[in-house]
């Protein structure tokens, strides 16, 4: 696929699941919000735990293990507790900074 990591078809995630899927060696959660696919690197910057499985709040995802969050639409963290994460590319050919087009998510 020309260097894209397949995540599923765009029917085949709910809005409000999330996929968790490995790019080059790099853990991306891709989240369903409203039917806009997101995605972000699976790494709290407070202390590297798992972002995926936490909980959401409208376009932010909550760290389980200590509450920091990450806005899921510029990648940028939203309390104190954390660091911004960087931007994946991840999308159907274009930057993760904005909802995911098209039928397949990449």
């Amino acid at each position: 696929m020309d260097g894209w990591t397949r995540v599923c078809g765009r029917d085949e995630m709910a809005p409000g699941e999330h996929r968790v899927v490995a790019a080059d060696g790099t853990m991306i959660a891709v989240f369903n919000i409203d039917g806009d696919h997101y995605a972000i690197e699976d790494v709290c910057t407070h202390d590297g735990g798992e972002l995926a499985g936490g909980p959401i709040h409208g376009f932010e995802v909550e760290c389980p293990r200590h509450g920091a969050r990450f806005c899921l639409r510029n990648c940028g963290r939203t309390c104190l507790a954390a660091l911004d994460i960087s931007a994946t590319n991840t999308s159907y050919r274009s930057a993760a900074r904005a909802p995911i087009p098209g039928d397949t998510i990449q």
